[in-house]
């Protein structure tokens, strides 16, 4: 179903696509507050996401152009900064999707998860040194290494409740994950959690962090709060 964007103030909305082919929405925020919220019911397969052990890396010659932007550096994940790393650690991998699922399990590994160790200014080669974050800062490093591995990578985010895993007592947050380009099609990894999920909910997939942020704003704003939320609900046309 359709997720309409509300204001509070009610303001016209424009919605457009962006260069990555994510539907945005522009405003223009009246002075004091204002609350924007949407709702929607997804159907999902309730399915996990799919494993395929034997996809296989392109050569960067065959990659689709459009993928190539997934190759290069952005601004959270510094790839002229990691090749020699990545290179050291994973250049006797096999390739294709073992490589990438190399890199995704020394990234859960090497980087404790926690709330605290957050920060919107935090790169790959940071969160590599520092060796903790959230899950944009497991997205960022993953993505960076497979970058560095000529593995076209973007990061994704979007929803993912606690379907099919033991609920968690934090608060409800969006979630970030990542695609790598292998066999001709994109493939879905996730190295802060590990394991194949169900019920995710894409929003938005760009470079990194900084092309699909929740919201832009031009001018003075304070953020005094939000909330995210998904439930699991049965299919009401089945």
């Amino acid at each position: 179903m359709t997720d309409p964007i509300v204001t509070n103030p009610s303001v016209p909305i424009t919605a457009y696509r962006d260069g990555y082919g994510n539907w945005c929405s522009r405003i223009v925020a009246p002075a004091g507050e204002i609350r924007i919220f949407t709702d929607a019911l997804v159907r999902d397969s309730g399915l996990p996401d799919s494993v395929e052990p034997t996809a296989m890396q392109h050569a960067v010659e065959d990659l689709p152009a459009e993928t190539l932007v997934y190759l290069l550096g952005s601004r959270y994940c510094e790839t002229d900064r990691l090749s020699e790393i990545a290179w050291q650690r994973f250049a006797n991998t096999p390739t294709g999707w073992p490589r990438v699922q190399a890199i995704c399990d020394f990234v859960h590994n090497h980087v404790y998860f926690g709330y605290p160790y957050a920060r919107s200014t935090k790169t790959a080669l940071e969160t590599y040194n520092e060796r903790n974050g959230v899950c944009r800062d497991y997205a960022h490093l993953a993505i960076a290494l497979c970058r560095c591995m000529n593995i076209p990578a973007r990061y994704c985010t979007g929803y993912l409740g606690d379907i099919g895993v033991p609920a968690s007592p934090d608060p409800m947050d969006f979630s970030a994950w990542i695609e790598v380009y292998l066999s001709g099609r994109w493939h879905t990894f996730d190295p802060r959690n590990a394991i194949p999920r169900v019920g995710r909910v894409l929003i938005a997939q760009g470079r990194d962090a900084a092309d699909v942020a929740i919201s832009n704003t031009f001018g003075p704003a304070i953020l005094k709060s939000f909330k995210v939320w998904t439930d699991e609900v049965r299919d009401p046309y089945s």
